[in-house]
């Protein structure tokens, strides 16, 4: 297990170095979570809705969209000269790259994450007594899911010609449970409910979660070896 373990992080380090030198996916999602926020602060007529209204299905917009552009890139340095072939003749288990993957991608999308709370909250003034707790387990948990799915189809569109194009085409039917439930438990913290609200939302998300990251292991190697 901790030969395992030790395999999965050091797919998940080689990726967040890659990261941390070019900074690209970050910058890219940075950028478009700023600008988002910018635009819909300027573009809502305060005097019609109020902002705490749209808050949190802008937030999961954000994080939905924003992530894209990193979850589309996400095999991109391996297919640069072959390099995914080294990966797999490497003796490190194909469900071990999968999670590595997860995990790299899960670090740079709760950055992600924290970054459009922080915006989101700066420019639509959301009150101080929501329970941001249960808030940031509630996108931690949602992030988690939607990074184990985009993570397994981004390895599907990396091979096409389309690649980045078909991404979101596989991907939005999928994530309609997850928005769902996502969207209705920060509109009830959002709100100032307690924390207690959203606990069936949160098994939901738990369920749909572990249900994708289950099917990623499974399916992973199959993907990577046609």
């Amino acid at each position: 297990m901790n030969r395992y373990l030790r395999q999965v992080w050091a797919m998940a380090a080689k990726d967040l170095r890659v990261e941390l030198r070019t900074r690209e996916r970050f910058a890219a999602m940075g950028a478009f979570v700023v600008l988002t926020a910018v635009l819909f602060n300027y573009a809502v007529d305060r005097t019609v809705v109020h902002p705490r209204e749209i808050a949190s299905g802008l937030i999961w917009m954000i994080v939905v969209l924003g992530g894209l552009l990193g979850l589309g890139r996400t095999f991109e340095l391996e297919k640069e000269e072959g390099a995914i072939e080294g990966l797999l003749v490497a003796p490190v288990p194909r469900d071990a790259l999968y999670l590595g993957k997860v995990l790299a991608n899960c670090v740079l999308l709760t950055v992600v994450v924290a970054l459009t709370v922080f915006v989101i909250a700066l420019f639509f003034q959301l009150e101080a007594s929501v329970s941001w707790l249960a808030l940031f387990a509630v996108l931690i948990i949602g992030t988690v899911g939607f990074v184990a799915l985009g993570t397994l189809f981004s390895g599907i569109t990396a091979g096409t010609r389309m690649g980045e194009t078909l991404l979101p085409v596989l991907l939005f039917p999928l994530l309609v449970p997850l928005v769902v439930f996502g969207v209705s438990s920060t509109t009830t913290l959002l709100a100032g409910f307690p924390a207690a609200g959203v606990y069936g939302n949160l098994r939901l998300l738990g369920a749909f979660t572990l249900l994708a990251l289950a099917a990623g292991v499974g399916l992973f190697r199959f993907i990577v070896e046609d």
